[in-house]
């Protein structure tokens, strides 16, 4: 895996590279104008900014910190063996440590909560580091140790790069760095990051890209061992499908629909010809099911069967237009590890899902964040028509007009608003499907939809989510 990589290259065609004192001077004063209570107007990036405001609103990390705090406790197992997919990243690591030892550099890699793993690069570098306690069993999430890259890779999608002054703490401003996170290909929640840090001066252009292929490399192993997963959840729900005269589904650790018998392919609308009638093994075929509180029971179910493989549940899920109805689940175990539910509609049995306990805290409402100016805003999804992506960076079309969203990548932005009525319907559209007013149909077939007829905004549905979506809108 590591082999195929190109060698890692952390210096710009300069020699020394440029400082990071000119390279981030006027984010230097914008940092500290916003990190006493103010507001910036100019040259702070969006994610960047983004950043800033989780760590000072949401996370009230100290900006006067200068040492990175311990990890917390002892964290278990985060994704599908964990433990060799670590092992691999080591070996990654140990050897991007060898290209840059000469040049200043140190690499880390962190599991999927930014508790660094292990360090390696250029011994001088790599003391200044321990330093700021960039070492071992130290925690780089933004909630600890605010925007870095390590931290930050996980709010993200693909890579980042926080130079001198972006960094949130000022013990970090004379570091540049790039991190990426490692994601699951099943859940899509990062399990894992890697991490490329220089002192005193801007790192190369070539760094992003590496990191970009070496996530790569790495998720393809994850994606083949997501393949075996999904082998055990088909062989599991033909197993099951033979007792079974209702409808039943098998999801994956995601609450996507891996197999579905007949019964269950009617309920839930999809055409007999769907990946899910022969079992969707690859994860790039699987339906997501619109229920809104299907991805709540699934963490829930998978949690309770993690430590107990005998475990079973149901929950109320709003599968149809009639209401709710029962849906019990019940664990796909292979080597003592979760990899799959099975859910039979209809049936009650086992442990009841409960919405909150007593004493919980009130949920506060969804809120998707926002840049406008030099202002965070705070959107209810209801208010978002659609969004729109420009390469990595997204737009959101409100009620409040055009904002920038403070998540980078349409991906990324999908996974947060799936679950409150969004569809993917083009490779760069993604709609709130409860605001589409009009459906309007081009000469060659085309379909187009209208979120706002007062608004001349047409959002373009691809051959490929055509189906999807006339299905999901009765058209």
């Amino acid at each position: 895996m590591a082999g195929l990589l190109p060698p890692l290259e952390i210096t710009s065609g300069t020699p020394g590279g440029e400082s990071l004192t000119t390279a981030t001077s006027s984010v230097a004063q914008a940092w500290e104008t916003f990190a006493t209570g103010g507001d910036v107007t100019s040259d702070v990036r969006p994610d960047i900014l983004a950043s800033w405001y989780r760590c000072r609103d949401q996370y009230e990390v100290d900006p006067a910190l200068d040492v990175a705090p311990p990890a917390p406790g002892h964290h278990d197992d985060q994704g599908p063996d964990s433990d060799v997919l670590f092992t691999q990243l080591g070996g990654l690591g140990a050897l991007a440590g060898r290209d840059v030892e000469l040049d200043g550099g140190v690499v880390a890699v962190t599991d999927g909560t930014g508790r660094i793993l292990g360090t390696w690069g250029d011994p001088s570098a790599r003391r200044r580091a321990e330093m700021s306690n960039m070492a071992p069993w130290s925690s780089w999430s933004e909630q600890c140790t605010g925007t870095n890259g390590m931290g930050t890779s996980f709010e993200v999608s693909g890579p980042v790069t926080v130079t001198g002054a972006e960094h949130w703490c000022e013990g970090f401003h004379q570091w540049a760095c790039a991190g990426i996170a490692i994601r699951d290909v099943v859940t899509g929640s990062a399990i894992a990051s890697i991490n490329i840090s220089r002192w005193g001066a801007t790192l190369s252009g070539h760094v992003p890209v590496w990191l970009q292929k070496a996530a790569t490399s790495v998720e393809q192993e994850i994606h083949r061992r997501a393949l075996g997963e999904a082998t055990q959840v088909v062989n599991a729900f033909t197993q099951e499908r033979t007792d079974s005269s209702g409808p039943l589904v098998a999801l994956d650790r995601g609450g996507q629909v891996v197999a579905a018998n007949d019964a269950a392919m009617s309920l839930l609308r999809l055409p007999a010809d769907a990946p899910a009638s022969r079992g969707a093994v690859d994860p790039a075929e699987r339906y997501r099911p619109d229920i809104p509180e299907l991805a709540e029971v699934v963490r829930w179910a998978a949690t309770r069967a993690a430590q107990d493989p005998q475990w079973s549940g149901y929950a109320q899920l709003g599968v149809s237009a009639e209401g709710a109805m029962p849906a019990t689940l019940r664990p796909i175990v292979d080597a003592n590890r979760v990899v799959g539910l099975l859910c039979a509609f209809g049936l009650q049995e086992g442990e009841p899902h409960g919405r909150a306990g007593e004493g919980s805290a009130v949920p506060m409402p969804p809120r998707v964040i926002g840049i406008r100016n030099d202002r965070l805003v705070l959107l209810a999804p209801s208010e978002i028509r659609y969004a729109e992506a420009d390469r990595n960076t997204v737009w959101l079309s409100t009620d409040r007009g055009r904002i920038l969203a403070a998540t980078r990548g349409l991906d990324h932005v999908d996974r947060s608003l799936t679950r409150h009525g969004f569809r993917r319907v083009h490779r760069r559209f993604l709609v709130n499907l409860r605001r589409v007013a009009e459906v309007e149909r081009g000469t060659k077939g085309e379909l187009f939809l209208i979120t706002d007829p007062r608004v001349p905004e047409l959002v373009p549905v691809s051959r490929r989510h055509a189906p999807e979506v006339r299905r999901l809108l009765g058209v």
